[in-house]
């Protein structure tokens, strides 16, 4: 199948709805298998090592993805990047593992965390090394534009992290297993990815010296950019759970709100996936100055993106309280309430994320670190104010007020930057459909009391409903799904034949039926 953004969004997307479909089976198992006290601590930990791992790794795979996606006059281009940024990962990677070993071995560790955090430090040690390097080497995949390489070891990753976690898990290892079971699988993904690399460059250009007119020092600015950037978006992600366990003695409470954390980031799942595309999608397009190509590309995926996340939104939030102890278990229960605090700041975060990835493509960091700086600064403060008092609500007040900061933010950056994300938005249509679709979906979740029958009869009937509704209100116009269907390969592109007669540019659905109507 030939590439074109739609067909590598749905590589992307494709993986990251297999490794749901393995979560669905892996943090429940976990989460019963080592009790809410001990899935909290495994939290704990997780945090601290995304955060570290923004630094030891953001920056490369960011600019790996948009350097190797470039087209330069300088021969061997891809090669050369792909052997720059490997020496630079492995230098931060043997630092930071060094950092935490000896972190754990002064003492540090016990003292800020517990004795038992310890083994953990060393383990995360490894970790570090094994982690670095498998997300550079699929990272670089999708800066050559392999999405259908790179996507399906994500999948592989998380099958192996499965089998071995919840082995040793099972075992009684506690934390120690998992640590040891992440270690294994992403060692074994090293290896595929590797010789899946080693097909793609000539590997006697890439141990070569660099050239003398290889642009290093615009490398080293956009990584040293790229981590300040991630590791304030990610601060996001990880400030609440690891405030909640700095401020809380009862670890069970990080660990169920943890569990929320895992449920509402599932409305991410597509989002991420544009997010994942976007960047080596314009970096070329930014590279040549072409504006309204860019304008073009953004106006429809944020588009889009907002409206499959608010149909997610909306679904998750009317089986919330089916879906969450059926998903966690009993012990889940208490999840439910700061989910739903969670859901709006939630769905804020999507709708931005392919702004974030389209204006990171153009380079220019400080304007993104500004933006960004502040939607952090208000999730650290407001988490801060809120958890000592509010415990885990708090927490989930704060977040999700972060999350809504951050979009919004980043809306006036990227007209900062020369380009307008929103210029073609439809909000009143968007709005009709978000009414229409919503009907049903709380409608049905509130009729229904059967937990299984709920989750079997809400999700169709509101997709069927939210689709017909996004059509004939113009949200998308028939002529937009002709061209998602006609970039697909036989026979699904077919499909675009059939009602191309009545999708004229911007008729809406309502137009293109009684267009149809009329000619029978």
């Amino acid at each position: 199948m030939e590439r074109n953004t739609f067909t590598a969004f749905l590589s992307v997307a494709g993986s990251r709805l297999a490794i749901i479909v393995a979560s669905v089976f892996i943090t429940p198992l976990l989460f019963r298998l080592l009790g809410a006290g001990t899935y909290g601590k495994w939290a704990t930990v997780m945090s601290v090592f995304g955060l570290l791992m923004i630094l030891v790794s953001s920056g490369i795979n960011g600019g790996s993805r948009k350097f190797l996606s470039e087209k330069r006059d300088i021969p061997h281009w891809q090669e050369h990047v792909f052997s720059y940024f490997f020496v630079l990962a492995a230098v931060l990677a043997l630092l930071a593992a060094g950092g935490l070993a000896l972190a754990a071995w002064t003492g540090l560790v016990a003292s800020t965390l517990g004795p038992e955090y310890t083994s953990y430090f060393y383990l995360l040690a490894v970790l570090t090394i094994v982690a670095q390097f498998r997300s550079y080497v699929r990272r670089s995949l999708m800066g050559l534009k392999l999405e259908h390489l790179s996507e399906p070891m994500r999948v592989a990753h998380k099958v192996l992290f499965g089998v071995f976690a919840v082995s040793f898990a099972w075992l009684g290892y506690g934390v120690k297993g998992v640590l040891v079971g992440e270690i294994l699988a992403s060692s074994g993904v090293i290896i595929i990815a590797s010789i899946a690399m080693a097909r793609e460059l000539t590997l006697s250009r890439v141990v070569e010296p660099l050239p003398s007119e290889f642009p290093k020092r615009e490398l080293i600015d956009f990584n040293n950019s790229g981590i300040v950037y991630h590791f304030l978006m990610q601060s996001l992600i990880h400030v609440d759970v690891l405030m909640l366990g700095y401020f809380l003695a009862n670890s069970s409470t990080v660990g169920v709100y943890k569990g929320a954390l895992v449920i509402v980031q599932l409305l991410w799942i597509l989002p991420k996936s544009v997010q994942s595309v976007m960047v080596q999608t314009v970096s070329d397009h930014w590279a040549n100055d072409r504006i309204e190509k860019i304008n073009a590309i953004s106006h429809r995926v944020v588009r889009y993106t907002t409206l499959l996340s608010i149909l997610l939104s909306i679904g998750l939030a009317a089986l919330a309280y089916d879906f969450v102890p059926l998903y966690l278990g009993e012990e889940g229960q208490a999840a439910v309430e700061p989910l739903l605090l969670l859901i709006p700041g939630t769905l804020f975060y999507a709708i931005g994320r392919p702004v974030f990835a389209i204006s990171y493509a153009k380079g220019e960091m400080r304007t993104l670190i500004l933006v960004t700086s502040v939607a952090a600064g208000v999730n650290f403060v407001m988490n801060a104010a809120l958890i000592p008092t509010y415990g885990m609500y708090g927490a989930a007040v704060a977040t999700t007020t972060g999350y809504a900061t951050l979009p919004l933010a980043h809306t006036w950056g990227a007209r900062v930057l020369g380009y307008k994300p929103f210029g073609d938005f439809r909000g009143a249509r968007i709005l009709a459909t978000t009414v229409i679709g919503a009907v049903p979906i709380v409608g049905l979740s509130l009729l229904i009391q059967n937990t299984y029958l709920a989750l079997a009869v809400v999700p169709p009937v509101g997709l069927l409903v939210f689709g017909l509704a996004t059509v004939l209100t113009g949200a998308m116009h028939l002529s937009e799904i002709v061209d998602l269907l006609d970039s697909l390969p036989e026979p699904v592109s077919r499909f675009g034949r059939y009602i191309e007669p009545y999708a004229e540019e911007n008729r809406s659905g309502l137009a293109a039926l009684q267009a149809y109507l009329d000619a029978r």
